[in-house]
């Protein structure tokens, strides 16, 4: 049951150190071109949630953060007990929660530098983390794991 928080203790290092690498490394708004226009690295930082909404609400990322880690663990224990999808989702949205939720209490904003062009639509990406790529991979995967979940409880019912 322990052995997936190392998933999480993965992701909350990679996004510190990669975050550390950015803003050791680079000036604010300096970018690096990796795959020209469409991918880069951008030094930003962001004093909101998701696409700087709620700015400087710091007390409220807060109480929200430790809300999320408190569920996740909960349902970590009480309801993914041998759910191994369930199990590598919910780890990948505490190392997510955790990465940035450091960022907040430590710099008082989070930095972020994926920089995403997506040339199809012309649509550029919200810049983003480490940590938000892990959140946004474990609700996919959650949603997989709870779909998994409704049809082996609808097989059994039908049995």
């Amino acid at each position: 049951m322990y052995k997936y928080y190392g998933l999480a203790a993965i992701v909350v290092l990679l996004d510190q150190w990669t975050k550390w690498l950015i803003v050791k490394h680079m000036e604010f708004g300096e970018r690096i071109g990796l795959w020209d226009p469409w991918l880069g690295i951008l030094s930003h930082r962001n004093r909101g949630a998701a696409w700087g909404m709620l700015e400087g609400q710091m007390w409220l990322f807060t109480i929200v953060t430790l809300g999320v880690i408190g569920a996740i663990l909960y349902f970590y224990h009480k309801e993914a007990k041998g759910k191994p999808v369930l199990q590598v989702g919910l780890m990948l949205l505490l190392g997510g929660a955790l990465g940035n939720f450091i960022d907040r209490l430590f710099r008082g904003e989070v930095v972020d530098f994926a920089d995403v062009l997506i040339p199809i639509i012309r649509y550029d990406f919200p810049i983003f983390n480490v940590a938000d790529a892990a959140l946004t991979i474990a609700v996919v995967i959650l949603m997989i794991g709870l779909l998994i979940e409704d049809k082996k409880e609808k097989k059994k019912v039908k049995q």
